[in-house]
C-alpha cells in the first residue's frame, strides 16, 4: 500500500467521512486550497483544520487517534512522512489571536483559538465566496454535551456581526462527529465506529 501521510491526508479522511455519514451531497467535493474542500456547482466550500496544541507528538497522536489505534504496517518512511508533516495539518495557520475568555466557557484553549482564526478569516475574504461554507475541525479534547452546546453559541456569537459566515460547522472526535446547522442553531451528533475510522483512515492513504 503507498502511504500518502502528506499535507492533504486529513482534507481526504473529512472528505470520506463527510459524504459516508452525511450522503452523497459531499461526494464530488474536491481538494484544492483556500478553502480545503470544494464543490463549485453546489456552491459548497470547506476548511479543514485541527485544534491541538501546537506539537510533534500530539500531532503524531492525531494521526494514531483517527486510524483508531490500529497497528498498520507502518514503515520508516511513513513514520518520516508523519512527523515531517506535522505541522502541516492546520497547525500554522496564521497568527492566532488572543484568546476571548467568556465566563461561561472554558473549553480547550486550542478548539477556541481555532475556531476565532477560521472565523475572522472567512469574514475577510480569504476563503472566496461560496453560498455555503462549511468548517471541519479534527479535535483531541472531548467535548460534553454541554461543551458541544456553548461551541454552537461560541461560534454564533463569533459570527454575530459578519457578512461573510460558515453555515455549518463539524467537530471530529474520532469516535463522534458533532455536526452544527448555524443557521438554524441545530445541533446533532453522529457515532463513528472503529470499523469506520479504520475504513475512512484507510481510504485516505489510498486516495
Amino acid at each position: 500500500m503507498s502511504s500518502k501521510f502528506d499535507t492533504c491526508f486529513f482534507e481526504r479522511y473529512a472528505q470520506i467521512s463527510l459524504c459516508e455519514l452525511l450522503g452523497t451531497r459531499f461526494a464530488h467535493l474536491q481538494n484544492h486550497d483556500r478553502p480545503d474542500l470544494q464543490d463549485a456547482e453546489q456552491g459548497i466550500g470547506i476548511e479543514v483544520t485541527r485544534a491541538i496544541a501546537e506539537s510533534r507528538l500530539t500531532a503524531e497522536l492525531l494521526v494514531n487517534e483517527v486510524a483508531a489505534d490500529t497497528v498498520f504496517d507502518i514503515d520508516a518512511d511513513d513514520l518520516q512522512r508523519i512527523r515531517q508533516y506535522g505541522y502541516a495539518y492546520g497547525l500554522h495557520d496564521g497568527t492566532y489571536v488572543g484568546s476571548h475568555e467568556y465566563n461561561y466557557w472554558a473549553l480547550a484553549l486550542p478548539l477556541k483559538r481555532i475556531l476565532t482564526s477560521k472565523v475572522r478569516k472567512v469574514a475577510d475574504g480569504f476563503y472566496g465566496n461560496y453560498p455555503d461554507f462549511g468548517l471541519y475541525v479534527f479535535s483531541r479534547n472531548r467535548l460534553s454535551q454541554q461543551e458541544a452546546e456553548l461551541t454552537m453559541q461560541f461560534m454564533l456569537d463569533l459570527q454575530r456581526d459578519n457578512e461573510k459566515r460558515y453555515n455549518t460547522l463539524y467537530i471530529n472526535q474520532m469516535q463522534q462527529l458533532y455536526c452544527y446547522d448555524l443557521r438554524n442553531q441545530q445541533m446533532r451528533s453522529i457515532p463513528i465506529s472503529t470499523a469506520q475510522c479504520r475504513s475512512f483512515y484507510r481510504q485516505a492513504l489510498e486516495r
